[in-house]
């Protein structure tokens, strides 16, 4: 039996989504000076990118992107970024990735910022599946979905040859 993809969201809903999410983050940090747009590598650094080039249009305040790159595999917090992380202390971030499902990947994400004085720290992902084994939430979701743990949810952005979309397979 072939592998049924279902189309949950096509590349106008994404953007939709994206941009929604943007003006929360805005009325929810309308009085800061500067944001940092934390993406998890490879798929949530894209929906950062996404995320930060609205901010830049709408938003007072200066936006930065902090680009992480995690070990997911491994049972200790491994991860390397763009800039030093210290450099965020006492300001806003907002970390960002492309499907919550049991929540290790926030979880890791969180990790590094454990020993940064920060103002504040949000969550944004663009599926919220609702399968989690860490006690994660998000605070700005695209979509939630209740999904059977076998099904994936298989997002596409910014891949060559093939229109931005996120599948239920």
């Amino acid at each position: 039996m072939p592998d049924r993809k279902i189309l949950i969201l096509n590349s106008q809903q994404i953007q939709q989504k994206i941009d929604r999410i943007a003006y929360q983050v805005l009325e929810d940090n309308f009085d800061e000076e500067e944001v940092i747009i934390a993406g998890i590598l490879p798929r949530g650094n894209h929906v950062a990118d996404r995320l930060k080039d609205v901010l830049d249009k709408i938003a007072p305040f200066k936006t930065q992107l902090l680009s992480i790159e995690l070990d997911k595999q491994s049972s200790q917090l491994h991860a390397h970024t763009n800039f030093k992380v210290e450099d965020c202390a006492n300001k806003v971030i907002i970390l960002v990735d492309d499907v919550l499902n049991s929540g290790k990947t926030l979880a890791y994400g969180f990790g590094i910022f454990l020993d940064v004085p920060l103002k504040k720290l949000r969550t944004v992902v663009l599926i919220d599946r609702n399968h989690k084994n860490f006690p994660v939430t998000t605070d700005y979701a695209g979509v939630a979905l209740s999904t059977v743990i076998k099904q994936h949810i298989d997002v596409v952005i910014n891949v060559d040859g093939e229109e931005d979309a996120v599948y239920l397979m």
